[in-house]
């Protein structure tokens, strides 16, 4: 069987598949490309069983065949090489001879027969967005998925539809973020948790071209041109977040996000390495910002310019979590929608783009007295 391609193409399509391919697996068939040819066309699929990835061209075959080959072995030859036409020819003794204009170089392939099936992803719900709106979506979101497993489906982001829009919901117990499009509404409710290892992946992927997704009860698929994209979904039930956002939080905190975001910073500098506190002293149109290291006997204070409407307070807040909620924010100025220093803290933007709404939300900690 002989098939040829141009080097740059089949290296872009390649680029694709890698990062499903597993670095370290007990299984090491995963560690291949799953190559089929029919019809002219080659399809490379490559999966570690949680996620899958798969892609096509068109290439000049002289007939149809299934074979695996070693895909990081693969991939380094082919991006290795000039631009330049492969002539691919598999020989006896499961030997398979690149040929180029300057070279030869061959490698073992396998029968695919032991390969895992990809999975086919019914249509149960489907969605249509555009590549750069469901990029920003997971960009507002991703940061604040949980780390710990003890609790599977906060490890991951929920895909949420319903009649107020598709939300996306991510939460480590600490802090919340709530990103709605209203674009898409539906009438029945239904939930989906993507584990964190896909996202991290498909943000990867995202550009300007529309990704139709298409999900399951157990799988989701992003198909992004001629690119399909297939993780499972986390079966666990995501946590009933609604319940920790308050609904009264009266007292109101307008600031200029970049003058919040370079003090929080700077008060990193100086708070206990194990807390990471930050002391927030409100008063009317006043806002204090400190921090004390008592280890290492240093402090520092800063006033920022503010509005500032509400009861006298002083809150606690983790430095890392409030710089991560700060960066995430677009706009000149957020305003923070507060309570008292035990309840949660409600942060967002003072402007939304239309049909768009965000809401992230921080647990105080407990100040040192």
């Amino acid at each position: 069987m002989e098939f040829k391609v141009n080097s740059k193409v089949l290296e872009k399509l390649l680029a694709k598949i890698i990062p499903a391919v597993p670095s370290r697996t007990p299984m090491p068939i995963l560690e291949n490309f799953l190559f089929e040819i029919k019809d002219g066309l080659l399809n490379v699929c490559a999966t570690d069983l949680e996620i899958a990835l798969r892609s096509s061209i068109n290439v000049a075959a002289d007939e149809n065949l299934k074979m695996i080959v070693p895909a990081r072995l693969l991939y380094d030859i082919i991006r290795s090489l000039d631009d330049t036409q492969i002539h691919f020819e598999t020989e006896s003794k499961l030997k398979l001879k690149l040929t180029t204009e300057n070279g030869v170089y061959n490698l073992s392939y396998a029968s695919s027969e032991e390969f895992p099936a990809i999975p086919t992803v019914t249509e149960e719900r489907q969605v249509v967005l555009s590549g750069n709106d469901l990029k920003k979506s997971i960009d507002l979101t991703s940061f604040a998925m949980s780390k710990e497993d003890m609790r599977p489906a906060m490890t991951g982001t929920l895909l949420e539809f319903s009649e107020e829009g598709l939300r996306f919901v991510t939460t480590d117990g600490h802090r919340l973020v709530k990103f709605v499009n209203k674009n898409i509404k539906t009438e029945i409710e239904e939930q989906y948790v993507i584990p964190e290892r896909a996202i991290s992946v498909l943000t990867k992927l995202l550009g300007e071209t529309d990704v139709k997704i298409c999900l399951s009860k157990t799988n989701i698929s992003f198909q992004i041109g001629s690119l399909e994209f297939i993780s499972r979904l986390i079966g666990e039930k995501y946590p009933s977040y609604n319940s920790v956002i308050p609904l009264e939080n009266e007292n109101l905190l307008k600031v200029k996000t970049t003058d919040m975001l370079s003090t929080v910073k700077r008060m990193g500098l100086f708070s206990t390495s194990n807390s990471k506190q930050v002391k927030f002293s409100l008063n009317q149109d006043v806002l204090e910002v400190s921090a004390e290291d008592i280890d290492h006997g240093s402090n520092a204070t800063e006033k920022v310019n503010c509005e500032y409407k509400g009861e006298p307070m002083d809150i606690g807040f983790n430095t890392t979590y409030v710089n991560d909620v700060l960066s995430h924010i677009e706009g000149d100025d957020i305003i923070f929608k507060l309570h008292s220093p035990t309840k949660a803290c409600i942060i967002e933007p003072t402007v939304l783009k239309e049909n768009e709404e965000l809401m992230m939300l921080l647990m105080p900690v407990r100040l040192n007295n």
